[in-house]
């Protein structure tokens, strides 16, 4: 097959798992099957559940797996949704690995009629083509305050009020081209960076819920009952990175008491796990010249005890 997208972090991520020989892993941002398929390759008693909500994604991932039989079993849909589900029809101690790679795939960074890329004649960047809300809506839609909410929260923008202002007063922008071109000038980035990277990112985000998402996936994880599980996140920005951060500090915490108490009232036997990572892992030089896209990945790995 022509794959379409060459996964980030592939040798971390088998080592993040390489005490796991059986049992589950649960895959949730399946994509076009690339960790998944490192996975059931090199671990033959393991089964994996993947998770998306790109309709392409899963036809793609479902032809590029088939080998593999009723060791893969795909379901679509958010994964803070989906995982729920799961939960509800299989033993928790099963479960050995939940992974999460939380970025856009290469193939909906270049297939241009999706809306994701800077070249893009229209504006929409729906991860699921389903969804209601687009970037179109977004732009063009949103007033003033909102827009100026959504740069401020998923942009760190400085200058978020100007972008803003710029966006509702030059309106309607029927193309993610449009909109890069016709504000660049109020942007600022790095040599290596387009200039409307972090105006694209906070309006995907937005249209994505992406945030809400990766937020939702963890308290879900965090409520599970698990036992020897490994959870590996792989994030591609600070705003991601933070959330994934704070949680695992969070599980391992013993007391969950406000910071305020006076003394310890919650009888401090709430730690989880470890957390695996004391840093993130970053991609290679080696893998960072094969693929440019990877050089801004993060996997962080915690352990819930057994």
């Amino acid at each position: 097959m022509n794959i379409p997208h060459i996964p980030v972090l592939s040798n971390e991520v088998l080592q993040a798992f390489e005490d796991i020989e059986d049992g589950v892993i649960i895959d949730c941002t399946l994509g076009y099957g690339g960790h998944s398929s490192l996975l059931l390759s090199h671990k033959p008693n393991i089964k994996i559940i993947g998770i998306d909500q790109d309709q392409s994604a899963i036809d793609f991932s479902t032809r590029r797996l088939k080998e593999f039989g009723d060791r893969i079993s795909i379901k679509k849909g958010r994964f803070s949704n989906v995982i729920k589900d799961i939960m509800q029809n299989i033993d928790i101690l099963s479960i050995r690995g939940i992974l999460a790679d939380i970025g856009v795939s290469s193939l909906q960074l270049d297939q241009k009629q999706r809306g994701f890329s800077f070249e893009s004649d229209n504006l929409d960047m729906r991860m699921d083509n389903s969804a209601e809300l687009s970037a179109f809506d977004v732009v063009n839609h949103y007033s003033l305050g909102e827009l100026e909410q959504v740069l401020y929260k998923y942009a760190e923008m400085k200058n978020y009020k100007q972008v803003a202002s710029f966006i509702v007063n030059n309106r309607p922008f029927v193309s993610a081209k449009e909109l890069s071109d016709k504000t660049k000038h109020l942007l600022r980035s790095g040599k290596k960076i387009h200039p409307a990277t972090l105006l694209m990112q906070a309006i995907r985000i937005e249209v994505n819920q992406e945030l809400t998402e990766l937020s939702s996936l963890l308290d879900e994880i965090g409520m599970m009952k698990l036992k020897n599980t490994r959870v590996a996140i792989i994030s591609f920005h600070s705003l991601e990175d933070r959330i994934v951060k704070q949680t695992f500090h969070r599980w391992r915490q013993k007391c969950i008491c406000p910071p305020e108490a006076l003394r310890c009232t919650c009888k401090a036997n709430h730690k989880k796990g470890n957390i695996i990572t004391k840093k993130p892992i970053m991609a290679s030089a080696s893998e960072v010249g094969q693929n440019a896209r990877s050089r801004s990945a993060k996997l962080r790995v915690f352990e819930f005890e057994q």
